[in-house]
C-alpha cells in the first residue's frame, strides 16, 4: 500500500504564494496535484513523469502554479504563486502507474492518494 503524505497547506492572502510538498512511499509513473473545493468535483491541477519530468497543466492555473519533483526522495512539489480566493480547496496528490500522459488528467487513472492539504485564500 503506498503512502503519501502532504505538507504546506495553510491560510494566505491574495497574491501570496505557498508550496505544497508530498512524499510518497515508493516509486510510480508519475504524480498529480487535484484539488476539490465545498460542493465541487475534484478537479485536475498539474502532474509530472518520474523518467524525463515532463509536466502537464490545467490549462487555467499555468503560468501561476509550477509542479517539480526529487525523484531520490520520491517528492513531488507544487509551488502556486499569484493565489486566488477561488484556490481555496483541499490538494491532494496521487501517484498514477499509467505511462499514457493522456491518463494524468482524470483522477480515474490515479491509484494511491494523499489525506489532502487544506489551503486557504482570503480576499
Amino acid at each position: 500500500q503506498v503512502q503519501l503524505v502532504e505538507s504546506g497547506g495553510g491560510l494566505v492572502q491574495a497574491g501570496g504564494s505557498l508550496r505544497l510538498s508530498c512524499e510518497s512511499s515508493s516509486r510510480s509513473y508519475a504524480m498529480g496535484w487535484f484539488r476539490q473545493a465545498p460542493g465541487k468535483e475534484r478537479e485536475f491541477v498539474a502532474a509530472i513523469k518520474r523518467n524525463d519530468g515532463s509536466t502537464y497543466y490545467a490549462t487555467s492555473l499555468k503560468g501561476r502554479f509550477t509542479i517539480s519533483r526529487d525523484n531520490a526522495k520520491n517528492t513531488v512539489y507544487l509551488q502556486m504563486n499569484s493565489l486566488k480566493p477561488e484556490d481555496t480547496a483541499v490538494y491532494y496528490c496521487a501517484t498514477s502507474n499509467s505511462p499514457f500522459s493522456a491518463n494524468y488528467y482524470y483522477a480515474r487513472n490515479y491509484a494511491s492518494w494523499g489525506q489532502g492539504t487544506q489551503v486557504t485564500v482570503s480576499s
